[in-house]
């Protein structure tokens, strides 16, 4: 469950700012030569309206083109087309998509003065990320610029999410129960080939419905599939759908609208579920008897019934919960596919981590947290894994509180600031070799496992994810557990798999099927 993701319905950088050439590439063949007239003259009053407004003195950026700014050039890969401006023109730099002022971070001492040593300035979310929300009003702890609201939900979520087990063995038991339901799923595939995919996020997402819902969903029930098919209708969005949420004009075009209303309808059943489960609480609601995170947000809206200015609401429950599954499944699930992957294309690797989980464990005790400090090998493998596939390139959108210099260029109030995380963990000077996989990296000369700063797969500062502690646990136990049981292989003859992922929002890699034999 890494940061860009934790726990928002929202777009991030990497995808806003391919969405408007996605935008501009679907719009044309829908409209006669008028409307698309029309539709470019609007443009363009508004960049000239922009233009006169545009800020002195910011940081410098490849120049852009009329209406569509530097769209052009951000049609894929985004994180690396960053990283590559970043050599010319410096590790701050501006780029527009559209009329969209953009402040893009590269490189650790950039992102972490900007987020750690001017946290005030840099930790609030941009004005924009209200639409991303399922009603433009309620903006969860994901969306919520930086304040006394924010400080206050961000709280109450970290108390509640410890209160429920994070960090404590009562939630290792829960991600232990799944693992044993993916154990099972994984060994009637015994001597076939198949794709992991659905299995780790029905894996991952169980997890969550055990934190917020109190309770797990058997594989197939029909209001889990749905539920999860619902979630990943969502996140497959086109960016061309989520352009449309955030530039309200752009919904009403024939050609964007259907993709548009799409969005919204699969958000509709997911906060129409979440609403269900929120009433079936209320209505068997216990003081006395807490059981999960709606429980916990209950009582706490009950205790400020009498205050009119409560931020406790019905819809704001609503709108987390969404947030706390959109984040904790697809993220932590890539980041497990990827490890897989990893596995099975070094072999060596794999046998390394399985040598020390035997050594550890043996062949029968389940893992437990309290084992990862004596499995120094196994943690670089994992920490190697969040800094090589980066789930996360782009993180969630930060804002400017307030206007600001910062290295000497003026940024304006509420200016959208990407954070370029690739850039960071793919640093040459950080990284020998950087697209080489090696956990020797986080080991010292003795094997002990060291860890560095600048591995920032969560980000950093005060918008740092929420749920860490949550995705590293799920990480430690169903990885050692896997590994522990199976090990995994390319299926026989069949054609080796890319290390490079696609970019789309999160880093994920190209589908792939593997074959999982079972150990002793």
């Amino acid at each position: 469950m890494v940061e860009p993701r934790l726990f928002t319905n929202t777009l991030p950088c990497s995808t806003m700012v391919a969405a408007t050439m996605s935008f501009l590439s679907q719009l044309i063949p829908p409209f006669g030569s008028l409307q698309v007239l029309l539709v470019t003259a609007v443009c363009a009053l508004v960049l000239v309206l922009l233009s006169f407004r545009r800020p002195r003195n910011l940081p410098p950026g490849p120049r852009g083109l009329p209406i569509v700014g530097n769209a052009l050039s951000l049609r894929t890969n985004v994180p690396l087309v960053f990283t590559e401006w970043s050599k010319k023109y410096g590790d701050v730099l501006t780029v527009y998509t559209g009329p969209m002022l953009t402040i893009v971070l590269n490189g650790y001492a950039a992102i972490h003065e900007a987020l750690v040593k001017n946290a005030d300035v840099f930790s609030s979310r941009p004005s924009s990320s209200a639409s991303m929300t399922p009603d433009e009003k309620t903006l969860g702890i994901a969306q919520e610029p930086y304040g006394p609201k924010w400080k206050e939900h961000r709280k109450f979520a970290l108390m509640s999410l410890r209160d429920f087990g994070v960090g404590k063995r009562s939630m290792e038991g829960k991600i232990l129960e799944e693992t044993r339901a993916l154990h099972d799923e994984i060994s009637k595939n015994r001597i076939k080939a198949f794709c992991i995919s659905h299995m780790m996020q029905n894996t991952v997402s169980n997890v969550i419905c055990s934190i917020v819902f109190g309770c797990r969903y058997e594989y197939r029930d029909k209001k889990f599939q749905d539920l999860l098919m619902a979630i990943d209708r969502v996140l497959r969005r086109t960016s061309a759908d989520h352009l449309a949420v955030m530039l309200r004009p752009l919904r009403y075009i024939p050609g964007v609208r259907k993709g548009y209303l799409d969005l919204r309808n699969s958000q509709a059943v997911l906060v129409n579920h979440i609403k269900d489960r929120i009433r079936e609480h209320q209505e068997t609601f216990d003081e006395n008897d807490i059981r999960d995170f709606i429980d916990a947000f209950l009582l706490e809206s009950k205790k400020r019934q009498t205050d009119e200015n409560t931020t406790f609401t019905e819809q704001e429950l609503a709108t987390v919960v969404l947030q706390l599954f959109l984040a904790g499944t697809d993220t932590t699930s890539t980041t497990l596919r990827w490890a897989l992957l990893y596995m099975i294309l070094h072999p060596d690797i794999q046998g390394k981590v399985q040598q020390e989980i035997d050594s550890v464990l043996g062949p029968s005790q389940e893992p437990s947290m309290v084992h990862r400090s004596q499995m120094p090998y196994t943690e670089a493998a994992l920490t190697e894994v969040s800094r090589l596939a980066t789930i996360a390139p782009i993180s969630l959108p930060h804002g400017t509180s307030r206007d600001t210099t910062f290295r000497g260029y003026n940024i304006p109030e509420d200016t959208l600031v990407a954070v370029n995380i690739w850039s960071v963990h793919h640093d040459p000077q950080l990284w020998p070799d950087p697209s080489k996989f090696d956990p020797a990296r986080f080991l010292d000369d003795a094997g002990k496992f060291v860890k560095r700063t600048e591995v920032i797969a969560f980000s950093t500062g005060r918008r740092v994810c929420l749920g860490e502690q949550l995705a590293r646990m799920e990480i430690f136990l169903i990885f050692t557990s896997l590994l522990q049981r199976f090990t995994f292989k390319l299926p026989e003859g069949a054609p080796k798999p890319s290390e490079e992922g696609v970019f789309r929002g999160i880093h994920a890699p190209v589908p792939f099927k593997l074959r999982a034999e079972p150990r002793n």
